[in-house]
């Protein structure tokens, strides 16, 4: 009963919270209390404590914490689906409520690439923040991998990433570019005139990491031609593999991007086309379907502009050969 303070006494109430249903999704996710923090931002003691609180509102137990991996009980499987939903409704009110204004956006969280983190990301940036004059920009860089699962996770808003294969339901693309994959080997060392397979296959070949897709794509191509060069180097770095192709330890197989985010090794390379099959990927723009309205539309327009002019246009010039395979989608 109240009292005559107007407090109740008795048990506490507690209710179900946006941040209580956040902290459990991202938990279900991650499969962890603690890489649940981490991601949050929050303390493993904290997240806990939001779980109770979201537990005893409900009624059930959601979780099973002692569990190792963290699991969903049949009940927490059930409300995870509403969750989802939940988040997905708040995140369309938070833009929806932007977008008769987008100066009144005040969060944008974008996830690109590391091939475009000097030639284009500023740019996109710089244009944006002209447009949202009140909005805060937190940018995440890495491999594309990652990167879709940061938008899984609804820790980003918009990646643009190479394309890994066949589109979610929940995923709205917008492609942007694509280009083929080129060798790039030591200056002098291939002569274009005579057979440059046959050269190349006596000398070591630098890999682009198979922990990342790429690497995994390139690898699988080699395969399909039954090629097996012998490597001594395998690194996730364009400038580390570019420097020591420029080194004359090896030829390797990257893509214009990649050229063109190490151009300063360009005076010791010479590059030229697969003497195999062809191979290409494609960069996309990709967002929650339905959530962002026609923003992904504009921020791909846009990119596609600064794609132009900083990448396909000045890879063409220095490397004719890319006129038909490297080009704007």
């Amino acid at each position: 009963m109240a009292g005559g303070n107007g407090k109740t006494s008795g048990k506490i109430t507690h209710k179900i919270t946006l941040w209580g249903i956040e902290v459990f999704i991202a938990t279900a996710q991650e499969r962890s209390i603690s890489a649940a923090a981490r991601r949050l931002g929050a303390s493993a003691s904290a997240v806990s404590q939001q779980l109770t609180n979201l537990e005893t509102a409900i009624g059930a137990i959601l979780v099973q914490r002692k569990m190792r991996p963290v699991t969903l009980t049949p009940a927490g499987e059930i409300f995870r689906r509403r969750a989802e939903s939940i988040l997905n409704e708040a995140e369309q009110a938070r833009i929806e409520l932007a977008t008769g204004d987008l100066a009144a956006l005040t969060r944008f969280r974008l996830g690109m690439i590391e091939d475009f983190e000097a030639e284009v990301t500023p740019g996109l940036l710089t244009h944006m923040a002209g447009e949202l004059q009140g909005c805060q920009f937190l940018l995440e860089t890495g491999a594309s991998h990652a990167l879709y699962d940061q938008l899984d996770a609804r820790a980003l808003d918009v990646i643009v990433a190479a394309e890994m294969g066949a589109q979610a339901d929940w995923m709205e693309v917008h492609p942007l570019l694509s280009e083929g994959f080129v060798v790039a080997a030591p200056k002098g060392l291939v002569d274009a005139n005579c057979d440059i397979l046959e050269k190349l296959k006596t000398l070591p070949f630098v890999q682009y990491t198979q922990r990342h897709h790429m690497g995994r794509q390139i690898a699988e191509h080699l395969a399909r031609q039954n090629l097996t060069p012998a490597h001594r180097f395998e690194l996730d770095s364009y400038h580390a593999i570019l420097a020591l192709v420029g080194q004359g330890a090896g030829w390797t197989i990257l893509t214009p991007l990649a050229l063109m985010r190490a151009r300063r090794f360009a005076p010791l390379l010479d590059v030229m086309e697969l003497p195999f099959a062809p191979l290409s990927r494609a960069i996309s723009l990709t967002a929650r379907k339905g959530v962002l309205q026609d923003m992904p539309t504009g921020v791909a327009a846009t990119l596609k502009g600064l794609l132009l002019k900083n990448i396909v246009v000045p890879a063409i010039s220095e490397h004719p050969f890319l006129a038909g395979a490297l080009k704007i989608l």
